[in-house]
């Protein structure tokens, strides 16, 4: 099969590699669509993998045509979207459902072969069928979604209400999907921050208006979202960029009793001011961290509950797909994400079979 590989910080290259073989409980997918995320650039260019060589990609979707000793053979053929965190099920978290929070977790495209190939091994245990009216792209995007629909969940358990002033700081994939569920769920006051023409086009399309946009490299944020809220601050930060000065940021435009969300991956070592930190305190923040998605095969989970409003079309995350390459041209996607030479939102192989 053909793959994209990974064997060392830099190396990465489209190569003929071995079609994966089945272990036990597991299924073989023919992956139809896989994206980008955010993370696989500092993973191929800066930091490397766990282990090398490796197949990188856990945002992807396709068609079981194999399943392995153990696994249920009535995913043949079937359509599924796929959950790329292997939880240990043993650990403390693991035995309360809380697979996310796995101490000792596994990882497809990180810890181990992913999604950039035309095959992929996947425990079965990690499959979600797709509605027909689901398309594999869409589903590649399942990942992402389940992770901004965790983020949301996490504010509406700190009490988060519809009537609230809920900012959205970076407007990446995720953040943009925060958006989207927040608008869908009926959160009636977003604010979202960006700095990319996309983004903000993207808004537009949700609903949000003209006025509800801050584009940070024009206007002051602070300002703005002051200006937005009457000097209140916004009741919910969610911070989606993971540098130092948008941790602060969060802090400094919340309101007081507010509630900072942590979403942004960081780039490098956080560090907090002394005037941050007593504003947490003088102002009784909140301030909740949330990583990955809940996917348990429960109705209510995070992966369900963004299948059953995607195949309800209640939400289109299709419209956030700039870009789709096939496979074999699918690294000019990386360089543009890398090099940032062009406006790019979520950017999508394609691999037909």
């Amino acid at each position: 099969m053909k793959a994209f590989v990974l064997h060392g910080v830099g190396d990465f290259r489209l190569e003929d590699a071995a079609r994966p073989a089945l272990g036990e409980q597991e299924a073989l997918v023919a992956v139809r669509a896989a994206g980008i995320c955010g993370s696989d650039i500092p993973r191929i260019y800066r930091t490397g993998a766990y282990s090398h060589p490796l197949i990188p990609g856990h945002e992807f979707a396709g068609t079981v045509v194999e399943t392995g000793p153990g696994a249920d053979p009535g995913w043949l053929g079937k359509r599924a979207g796929v959950f790329p965190l292997i939880p240990c099920r043993r650990c403390a978290p693991c035995q309360k459902g809380l697979f996310e929070m796995c101490r000792n977790y596994s990882y497809l495209g990180s810890r181990r072969d992913g999604g950039f190939a035309q095959y992929a091994a996947v425990p079965a245990d990690n499959l979600i069928e797709l509605p027909d009216n689901v398309s594999f792209q869409e589903a590649a995007m399942l990942e992402p979604m389940a992770v901004a629909v965790h983020a949301m969940r996490q504010a509406m358990r700190k009490g988060a209400a519809s009537s609230d002033a809920i900012a959205v700081c970076g407007l990446g994939a995720i953040g943009l999907l925060i958006v989207l569920f927040l608008k869908e769920a009926g959160f009636e006051k977003i604010l979202a921050i960006g700095n990319k023409e996309f983004q903000r086009q993207s808004v537009l399309r949700m609903g949000l208006f003209e006025d509800n946009y801050c584009d940070a490299r024009r206007q002051d944020p602070k300002e703005w979202l002051l200006k937005q809220t009457d000097g209140a601050g916004a009741d919910v930060f969610f911070e989606c960029v993971g540098k130092n000065e948008t941790l602060s940021q969060a802090v400094e435009f919340a309101a007081p009793g507010g509630k900072i969300i942590l979403v942004g991956n960081p780039y490098g070592n956080i560090q907090m001011d002394r005037q941050v930190y007593w504003k947490i305190l003088r102002n009784q923040l909140t301030v909740a961290g949330t990583w990955n998605s809940s996917f348990t095969h429960d109705s209510n989970d995070d992966w369900h509950y963004a299948l059953r409003r995607l195949a309800e079309k209640r939400i289109a995350p299709g419209t956030l797909i700039s870009h789709a390459f096939p496979l074999e041209d699918l690294e000019r996607g990386f360089h543009i994400m890398r090099d940032k030479t062009e406006d790019y939102g979520k950017i999508m192989g394609i691999i037909p079979y």
